[in-house]
This record gives structure tokens, sequence and C-alpha cells, in this order.
């Protein structure tokens, strides 16, 4: 097959690459969202529940920033469900921002910046001193909950009057264990099965990112500053709305929950 510049490439396991010629960003954009697909089956329901609230409490032109962007899932679905707003994702994995920087670029609706969540002056690295909505999905659990109070309190103050943050993860409720141990074992013998019919694993994802040559060099540098994973933690919907109300937001209660995740949001 060609790509958009007629050159050939080639097709492999994590997408279409181009060899010599250069590399299709967006095909590794789509290999992340198997990938992620692959340990979040309702990933994309949780995207439109997100968009919805978005669109119901700032309106369809809203300014955003993707926090803990990645390879910019939120802000893709931001711009194709509402084309008129704009996007600034923010992350310190070198390897994903590539892939967001290289998907999106050209698009003068998103813009992308490296920052560190933990960083005391991580505010100072974005380009604009308020947003109409900050929205983030699996990646607060990479902090600990005294980071992510401090960052709730950060974050009402990049949070305009009457936007909104909203906040997608791994939240476990402690009162239920059995409920979770179920979930949790369906959900792991349906990926192993998906893996067993040639899914990637997060390991093996990240082997063929170092093994392209374009990628390769983002991707080393993404393991000497995070090492394999972060050491976070996972609290609960409850502490989580507890800590959005302490930081200064009007409300806070989850939106949308699946067996495994929940969302919450907190107007400010």
């Amino acid at each position: 097959m060609t790509d958009r510049e007629g050159h050939g490439v080639e097709q492999t396991e994590q997408g279409t690459r181009t060899g010599s010629y250069g590399t299709d960003w967006a095909a590794w954009q789509r290999s992340w969202d198997r990938r992620q697909e692959w340990h979040l089956p309702d990933r994309e329901e949780r995207f439109r529940v997100m968009l919805d609230m978005v669109e119901a409490t700032v309106g369809p032109t809203p300014l955003v920033l993707d926090l803990a962007c990645g390879t910019g899932s939120i802000t893709d679905r931001l711009l194709r469900r509402l084309p008129g707003a704009r996007g600034t994702g923010v992350d310190l994995d070198p390897a994903l921002l590539a892939i967001a920087r290289g998907t999106f670029g050209g698009d003068e609706r998103a813009a992308f910046a490296t920052a560190d969540l933990k960083a005391p002056d991580r505010p100072a690295a974005l380009p604009h001193g308020r947003y109409d909505a900050v929205l983030t999905a699996t990646a607060l659990h990479w902090l600990h909950s005294d980071e992510l109070e401090l960052l709730y309190g950060q974050l009402a103050e990049l949070v305009r009057l009457g936007g909104v943050f909203l906040n997608a993860d791994r939240m476990p409720d402690p009162a239920t264990p059995g409920i979770d141990a179920a979930e949790s074992a369906l959900r792991h013998a349906r990926m192993d099965e998906a893996r067993a019919a040639g899914a990637l694993d997060r390991r093996e994802w990240w082997q063929l990112a170092a093994a392209d040559p374009v990628p390769a060099e983002p991707t080393a540098e993404r393991f000497r500053i995070y090492g394999e994973h972060a050491d976070g933690d996972t609290p609960s919907a409850a502490w989580h709305a507890r800590a959005l109300r302490a930081a200064g937001f009007a409300e806070a209660r989850a939106v949308w929950a699946s067996p495994s995740d929940t969302m919450v949001l907190g107007p400010r």
C-alpha cells in the first residue's frame, strides 16, 4: 500500500510504518488506541460521556487542557466531536508526545507541551492561564494521593469559573472487594483471550516502538524518565470528590462508571 505522499509502506503488527520515508503517526495513534482498548473495554463509551459533559457544561467551542495527554486520544475525540474546540495536550512522555505531535501536525486547533505533573511550576508550562475544561483519563493513578491533592489545588486555578474538570480512571471502592475481584477476574480472562488472538500487551507494544527507527529515541528517553511503570495510588471516587471540593471546586461526583473504572466531574 502507499501512504499519503505515495511512498511504499509496510504493514506491521503495530500499524503502518513507512520505513526510511518517515513514520505514519496516525497508524501509531490507532495502534495505541487498540492497546488501551485491550485492558479498557469501555474506553470509547467513557470518552463519549466525557464529551457529553463538556458540551453540557461549557458548550460546543471550549478551550480544553488534555492533562497527561499521551498520544492525544482525548484531543482526537474532542476535535472530531466538537470541531470548534481547541485543545492543549500536556505530558512528560516524549514517545507518546511524538505520536501526538505527528498525528496533529498542521491542525491549528491542537497544541502540545512537555510538562511534569509532579513539578511545582507545572502551570507555567501551559500556553493559556485558564481553560474551559480540563480532561484526563487513565493517567492520574501514576500520582500518589498527596501529589494528587496538590495537583487538584492547582487545577482549581486553571479551570475558569463556570468551567469543569473530568477525571476518568481506576477508582476501586474499598467497601466492595468481592465485586472488584469478580470483575477483575473476568476482565483479565478476556484480556488473555485477546492476547492469544494476537493483541499486543504493554511490553510488546513498547518493544515495537523501540524497534522503529523514528520513535526509538523518544521511547528510550521515556524509559529513562519512568522506568517500567510509575507507582501511584488508586483512591476511590468518593475520595476524588472530597479532594476536588476541598481544592475549591463547587461540586464533585461520579458521572459515569463501568465495572472497573469511574469518571468524576468537578465544576468550578
